[in-house]
């Protein structure tokens, strides 16, 4: 038996159980030292050469891991991108936070088959960008790298990303497994959550994206409930094995995942990456006893089945679909959708045609497109804001000053009539935190890791307050991971944007959405807030006291319970038409619950509505959220036109876990609402249960 005839047998019985029988006589067939290698990273010798030959010190290849030449098992092998492919130069998609702003999981299936094809290209079999960690505080500098606050939000986006990889042969990674998001202390921080907050808030993302067919799974660097993830059995045996039945194998985050083989392997973490560190160790340990065989069998197994399950369907693409018209035309569709409009006093957009516009601020005509860490992607161009404005609008027309320094851009501004500010982060604030490994005391200035606080920087601000003072329409386009507090000058602009960091074709989107070629329908993934204290705390570097409790209530449910006023809602955004949603039912049958919306473009130009479905479960004996997104579907209606939004609710969605019993439950009745944002809704029925 070899690899090569594993995959014929399999191909004729294409079945998880046929699969796993082969694993087991392919696993039967390897010495222990091949089964140790089957379990590590092989990537020293890449990063070497490519840091020497190209800079490039992160992913410049796929990173191998395992492997058997001789049963012709081919190694795992590894790309990372959660807004595109790391390796080589990819299209540089807008990041997932912008994606999660648009509420559209079948765009981000088309979004991951683009994915899948450039991985193809460089070579790569397993996709890691999948990041479905929730926002928790907007001050985690790799929000941007995630979808948002809310866990079916996640849920239904990774599934989908998920399922764009495994239907194209490529092996889904979903990450960090779990309650990851906290970065400059993600080394040490203790996430602290009691069951239910576990099963209801931080990991049924996880579920959907192994529901979905996920083969693979990365651990976090922290720890949960005082145990190291990469190291926890209740995680990935107890709860990823047990009980949501997933087949596929799990991998260490990288480099420091691990801090003792044996106990890890036991506790059912598969594969460490991306080099050979602490799995050194498990031949010897083998030899003295400290593991077994059958547990190498195990891991080994796994790593076996997700490849003769997901290969079959693997296709080999050319390199010259790598940044074809096609990918990078959807990445500016992509865009354009998940831009977010906050405010749009007197309609002063979109901008006509011919009038004349200043771009200035630190963002004006600067690559902005995110964080430079694992998720950097290395595109031969990108579109900044004031060449995508200056594009569409004529060179005559568009003036620019990059900078902040409030004379230049006041002398820039003179002839226009319309300013444009660019304001926000860059990867200098915000993204991955690498210095010392976060091993330090005190952060370095502009290192980038978690945001120092939720506010733009103070010469951000007094630009925005000089611009607005000159009696010109003012609109302000903020760039960023996240949610900002911007109510020290939101009351100064004519009109906001929440553009985040939106990829290779950003400039151009930003010139669709201001002119009016593309009307924005992004809405918001998470709650922008009037205050800092309004979220719930967090960890900096310094904190004498590693552990922080995850509590149950976040983002718009932490709101919503404390009836906090936000500045913005989760699940808002304008339009440059107006909606209305009448003739509201709900249903329930055999397949799910069935709610159905008339969606009417009472305006004048096309666009596009979120429908959003929140539910409340009515249970007097226990905590319940005010309500929760269990559904959401995003409709584009013609000016005068009505069409109609069915949405099915899953009933597994809406039940709640009883950590008495472990089991989840259904409450007796439910409210059901729907609307366009988590503070606009209406309710539409009641279903008893």
């Amino acid at each position: 038996m070899n690899f090569s005839r594993a995959l014929e047998l399999y191909k004729a019985e294409p079945t998880l159980e046929k699969a796993k029988l082969l694993a087991a006589e392919l696993a039967g067939e390897m010495t222990s030292k091949e089964k140790v290698r089957m379990l590590r990273g092989h990537a020293m010798g890449i990063t070497v050469k490519n840091t020497l030959k190209n800079g490039r010190f992160y992913n410049g290849e796929a990173y191998p891991a395992g492997g058997c030449k001789r049963l012709g098992i081919p190694p795992v092998l590894f790309t990372d991108g959660p807004r595109g492919i790391v390796m080589g130069k990819c299209t540089c998609f807008p990041v997932s936070m912008l994606r999660g702003a648009a509420f559209d999981d079948e765009l981000e299936y088309e979004v991951g088959e683009v994915f899948a094809k450039e991985a193809s290209a460089h070579g790569a079999n397993l996709f890691a960008g999948i990041c479905i960690n929730l926002l928790r505080n907007p001050m985690w500098g790799r929000a941007q790298e995630t979808y948002g606050e809310d866990p079916y939000l996640l849920g239904k986006m990774g599934e989908a990303l998920t399922r764009a990889m495994q239907d194209n042969g490529i092996i889904a990674c979903p990450k960090h497994y779990a309650l990851n998001s906290i970065e400059d202390l993600r080394f040490s921080a203790d996430a602290i959550a009691d069951e239910r907050t576990l099963h209801e808030v931080y990991l049924p993302h996880f579920k959907k994206c192994v529901d979905a067919g996920a083969m693979s799974i990365m651990g976090a660097y922290n720890k949960v409930n005082g145990t190291y993830c990469c190291e926890s059995k209740e995680l990935l045996v107890d709860i990823l094995r047990d009980m949501w039945g997933f087949e596929g194998f799990s991998l260490s985050d990288f480099f420091y995942g691990i801090y003792d083989g044996p106990r890890s392997l036991m506790a059912g973490m598969d594969v460490e990456m991306p080099y050979t560190f602490r799995y050194a160790t498990l031949h010897s340990a083998l030899k003295k006893g400290k593991i077994t065989e059958e547990q190498l069998d195990l891991s080994v197994c796994r790593v076996l089945t997700a490849l003769i399950t997901t290969l079959p369907k693997h296709k080999d693409y050319p390199k010259s679909v790598i940044l074809s018209s096609e990918h990078t035309a959807l990445s500016r569709k992509v865009a354009g959708k998940g831009t977010v409009l906050l405010k749009n006093s007197g309609n002063i957009l979109p901008i006509p045609q011919g009038k004349k516009i200043a771009v200035v601020g630190r963002y004006a005509d600067k690559v902005n497109v995110g964080d430079h860490g694992s998720s950097n992607v290395f595109s031969p161009y990108t579109v900044t804001a004031f060449k995508g404005i200056q594009k569409r609008f004529g060179e005559a027309n568009v003036s620019v000053y990059n900078g902040c320094d409030t004379k230049k851009a006041t002398a820039a501004v003179k002839d226009s009539e319309y300013i444009v500010v660019c304001v926000g982060s860059d990867w200098l604030q915000e993204g991955e935190f690498l210095v010392n490994l976060g091993n330090i005391k005190k952060k370095p200035k502009g290192s980038g890791g978690d945001r120092a606080n939720l506010r733009i920087p103070s010469e951000d601000v007094a630009l925005i307050r000089a611009m607005a003072s000159l009696g010109k329409k003012l609109v302000v386009n903020i760039m960023g991971g996240s949610a900002y507090v911007i109510n020290e000058w939101h009351g100064v602009a004519d009109a906001i944007i929440c553009s985040f960091y939106s990829g290779l074709e950003g400039g151009n989107a930003l010139a669709d959405v201001i002119s009016g070629d593309v009307n924005p329908g992004g809405k918001l993934p998470f709650t922008v807030a009037k205050r800092e204290e309004d979220y719930p705390p967090f960890l900096h570097i310094g904190c004498k006291d590693k552990r922080i409790e995850y509590g149950y209530y976040h983002g718009y449910t932490l709101f919503d319970k404390k009836n906090i006023e936000p500045e913005y809602p989760f699940g808002f955004g304008l339009s440059y038409t107006d909606f209305e949603l009448s003739d509201s039912s709900v249903s329930q049958d055999e397949n799910g619950i069935s709610v159905s919306v008339k969606v009417k473009n009472v305006g004048s130009v096309d666009g596009d509505e979120v429908v959003q479905v929140y539910v409340s479960g009515n249970n007097d004996k226990a905590d319940r959220p005010v309500k929760l997104l269990k559904g959401f579907k995003r409709v584009s209606v013609g000016a005068g036109e009505t069409v109609t939004a069915d949405i099915t609710l899953d009933i597994d969605d809406i039940k709640f876990f009883n950590p008495d019993k472990e089991l989840w439950e259904l409450d007796n009745s439910y409210d059901v609402f729907v609307g366009n944002s988590s503070r606009n809704v209406t309710q539409v029925g009641t279903l008893e249960i």
